[in-house]
C-alpha cells in the first residue's frame, strides 16, 4: 500500500506526478506461460469464492517476501501469468527498470466490447517493515498489503463473465510499495503503465478500480477522497445492494496516493478500494492469519456484480 495524503499534498501531486520518477526503460512482451500454477482446488462454481481467494493469497505467501527485483516476485509473476492463461485470458508483461532494478507489470485481457474496464492491484511487497517497532529492517510478509488484492484479481479471472459490451483488463502492478525507502517513489509500476496504457490496451480505460489491503478480517472500507466520486457511488451502491454496508462504509475518511492516482491524473475515472485502518501496515505482523475469506468475498462479489451488471 502506498501512503496517506493530506489535502494540500493532493493538489501538488495532481500537478506534478506524471513527470516524476519515470523508469528508465519500457518493453512489451507477449507471454508464453511456464508450467507452474497459482490454481487452488478445481471447481466449477461461477461465483466469486472468498475461500478460493484466501487460498490464492496463501499460495502467494509460500513464495516468501516479494519485493521488486527479487527472485521470489519473479517466480510469483510467472505463476500468476500461468493461472491467467489457464483461465482463458490473453497475457502480456510490461518490463521496466526503476532504479536499475528489474520489474514488470502483468496484464491480462478478456472480452471484445467497446467499454474498457481495468481492475488493478499491486503484487509486490515492501522491502523493509519500517513501521515495525521491533523489526524495522526485516521485509514485510505482505499478506494483506500485496497478496490480498492480487488474490481478488486472480479469483475474478476465474469467475468473471465479461459482458458482450465490455472488455476487461486485470493488471498486477510491480514497484508499488517501496516509497520512501532508498530513494524509491511510490506507485512506480502504475505510473509507467498509465503513461503507456494505450500501447497495451488499445485505448484509455473508461474505468479503473484498484483494490489494496482489502483482506483484513476487521474490514472497514471507507471512500477515498482522491477517487472519482461517481464511480465510487456506483460501487458502494452495489455493495449495499449485496448487504455489505457494514464493510463498505458510505463516508470519506482518507485521501490516498495509490495505484489509481496516475489514472486520475490522465482524466480516467478511477477508484481506490482500500481498508487503510490496518494495524499491521508495513510491519512483520502482516501475515495470513490477519485475512478473512469473508472480507475477500465481499470485495470480489461487489466488483463481479458491478461489471456484470447483475
Amino acid at each position: 500500500m502506498s501512503r496517506l495524503l493530506d489535502a494540500l499534498t493532493v493538489g501538488a501531486l495532481l500537478f506534478c506526478l506524471a513527470g516524476c520518477a519515470t523508469p528508465t526503460s519500457v518493453a512489451i512482451k507477449t507471454v508464453v506461460p511456464p508450467t507452474a500454477t497459482m490454481a487452488a482446488t478445481p471447481t466449477t462454481s461461477p461465483r466469486f469464492s472468498g475461500e478460493r481467494a484466501l487460498a490464492m493469497a496463501a499460495r502467494q505467501m509460500t513464495f516468501g517476501p516479494r519485493p521488486t527485483g527479487s527472485d521470489a516476485l519473479w517466480a510469483l509473476g510467472d505463476a500468476i501469468l500461468t493461472e491467467l492463461a489457464a483461465q482463458g485470458w490473453q497475457t502480456q508483461t510490461q518490463a521496466f527498470t526503476p532504479h536499475g532494478t528489474r520489474a514488470r507489470n502483468l496484464i491480462a485481457l478478456k472480452g471484445t466490447g467497446s467499454t474498457l474496464i481495468v481492475f488493478g492491484a499491486h503484487y509486490d511487497t515492501r522491502r523493509r517493515a519500517d513501521q515495525d517497532p521491533t523489526k524495522p529492517r526485516d521485509p514485510v510478509p505482505g499478506a494483506n498489503d500485496g497478496a490480498s488484492g492480487a488474490a481478488v484479481l486472480l479469483e475474478l479471472a476465474r469467475t468473471l463473465d465479461v459482458p458482450a459490451d465490455k472488455r476487461v483488463a486485470l493488471v498486477f502492478f510491480d514497484a508499488e510499495d517501496n516509497g520512501g525507502l532508498d530513494g524509491w517513489e511510490w506507485i512506480e509500476g502504475s505510473r509507467v503503465f498509465a503513461m503507456n496504457a494505450e500501447r497495451f490496451l488499445g485505448a484509455l480505460p473508461a474505468s479503473v478500480i484498484v483494490v489494496d489491503m482489502i483482506g483484513d478480517a476487521d474490514q472497514d472500507i471507507y471512500q477515498d477522497r482522491a477517487s472519482d466520486a461517481a464511480l465510487t457511488a456506483e460501487i458502494w451502491a452495489v455493495a449495499a445492494k449485496l448487504g455489505y454496508q457494514s464493510a463498505f462504509i458510505p463516508a470519506t475518511k482518507y485521501t490516498m496516493l495509490d495505484d489509481h492516482t496516475p489514472f486520475v491524473e490522465r482524466g480516467v475515472r478511477a477508484v481506490d478500494v482500500i481498508d487503510f485502518d490496518y494495524p499491521h501496515w508495513h510491519r512483520t505482523s502482516d501475515t495470513l492469519d490477519k485475512l478473512s475469506a469473508a472480507s475477500l468475498e465481499r470485495v470480489g462479489r461487489t466488483l463481479e456484480t458491478w461489471v456484470e451488471g447483475r
